[in-house]
C-alpha cells in the first residue's frame, strides 16, 4: 500500500508542511505553515521543523515513514552539510542527520529550484502541456536565478549538488559582483533587481519591476523599452547555455521575473540566435502551481519509498 506523501518547504520567513495522498492525487490531506524564525538560530530553526511535523501528524492523524524537504540551499553530497543557502544559519551544518536523528526517519532534501521543477513535472505544466518529458529544466527568476533538473520524473542533483545552478554561470561583466564572489553571473544580469538597477542606470529614478514592464509594453518609456529588450536578450544567450548542454524536453520558468510576456516571444528568438541549432523546438512555458509548487515538489522527494 503507497504511503501519503510528506512534505515540508522551508522559506526564509516561513515553514509550509502537506501531506499528499499520492503522487498522483494532489489534493492535500493537510497543509500548514508556521514561522521560520530563522534568527534565533539553527538549533531553533530545526525545532520549528520538528514542531511543524508533530502539528501535521496532530492535524492529520498520520505518522510519517519519510518526509522530503526543500531547501534555500543545497546539501553537500560529499560532506553532507548544507552550502549556498540564503538562510545563512543553516551553512555549514548537518541538516538532514539532524532531523533524522530528530524525528526518526528518512529525510530527503532538495533545493527550492529542484522542488519547482519536480512539482511542476508531476502535476504542474509540464504534466499537462508535455506529458512525456524526460527531461525538464525549472527555472527560478526572481530576486535571484536558480534552476533544477528532473530526468524521468527524478531530482538529478549532480556530483557537487549543483546541478541546474545556471544563475551562477558567466553571462556578462555588466552585471557586475555576485555575492558569491565572482563576476557577471546569469543572476547580476537577469534577475528581478539587476534588471531595475538597469532601468535606474539609464534613468536615475528607481522603479519596481512592475512599472517597468508596464511601461515598455505601453511604449510610453524609452528607458523601459531598452530594459526589457536587454533582459530579453540575455534571458535567450543564458538560457541557450542550458539548452545546448542538456537539451531538455520542456524548459518552465517561475519567479517574479519569469511572469514577463516578452521572455516567451522576444526571450524565445533569442535563445534561436544563440543555440546550436537551426530553430527552437523546446518549449518554454510558464508554471501552474503558484506558491504549492515547493511543499508539492518536496512531497514528491519521498514517493516510492
Amino acid at each position: 500500500m503507497n504511503q501519503p506523501l510528506w512534505g515540508i518547504d522551508l522559506g526564509g520567513t516561513k515553514i509550509e508542511g502537506a501531506i499528499l495522498p499520492s503522487l498522483h492525487e494532489p489534493r492535500p490531506i493537510v497543509r500548514t505553515r508556521i514561522d521560520t524564525e530563522a534568527a534565533k538560530g539553527y538549533d531553533h530553526l530545526v525545532g520549528q521543523l520538528a514542531r511543524l511535523v508533530a502539528e501535521m501528524e496532530r492535524q492529520s492523524g498520520l505518522t510519517p515513514h519519510a518526509i522530503g524537504i526543500g531547501t534555500p540551499g543545497i546539501l553537500d553530497p560529499t560532506l553532507h552539510t548544507m552550502k549556498n543557502c540564503n538562510t545563512v544559519v543553516l551553512n555549514g551544518r548537518p541538516l538532514r542527520d539532524d532531523l533524522v536523528a530528530r524525528l526518526g526517519i528518512r529525510v530527503e532534501l532538495a533545493n527550492d529550484a529542484n522542488c519547482f521543477a519536480l512539482a511542476e513535472t508531476h502535476w504542474g505544466v509540464v504534466n499537462r502541456e508535455v506529458p512525456v518529458s524526460r527531461m525538464v529544466f525549472g527555472i527560478i527568476m526572481g530576486t535571484g536565478v536558480g534552476g533544477g533538473i528532473v530526468i524521468d520524473g527524478r531530482i538529478w542533483a549532480g556530483r557537487h549538488g549543483i546541478a541546474g545552478e545556471w544563475g551562477h554561470n558567466f553571462l556578462d561583466e555588466s552585471g557586475g559582483p555576485c555575492y558569491c564572489g565572482r563576476s557577471g553571473c546569469v543572476e547580476t544580469v537577469i534577475s528581478g533587481p539587476a534588471t531595475e538597477r538597469y532601468y535606474a542606470g539609464l534613468t536615475g529614478q528607481r522603479l519596481a519591476l512592475r512599472e517597468i514592464v508596464t511601461r515598455a509594453a505601453e511604449g510610453s518609456d524609452a528607458a523601459a523599452s531598452a530594459t526589457i529588450d536587454r533582459l530579453c536578450h540575455f534571458f535567450g544567450k543564458a538560457v541557450s547555455v542550458v539548452t545546448n548542454l542538456l537539451d531538455p524536453d520542456v524548459i518552465v520558468v517561475g519567479g517574479g521575473v519569469g511572469n514577463i510576456d516578452a521572455l516567451y516571444t522576444s526571450g524565445l528568438e533569442q535563445i534561436g540566435r544563440s543555440i546550436f541549432n537551426n530553430r527552437v523546438e523546446v518549449p518554454l512555458l510558464k508554471p501552474l502551481l503558484g506558491d504549492s509548487a515547493g511543499v508539492f515538489g518536496a512531497a514528491a522527494l519521498v514517493a516510492d519509498a
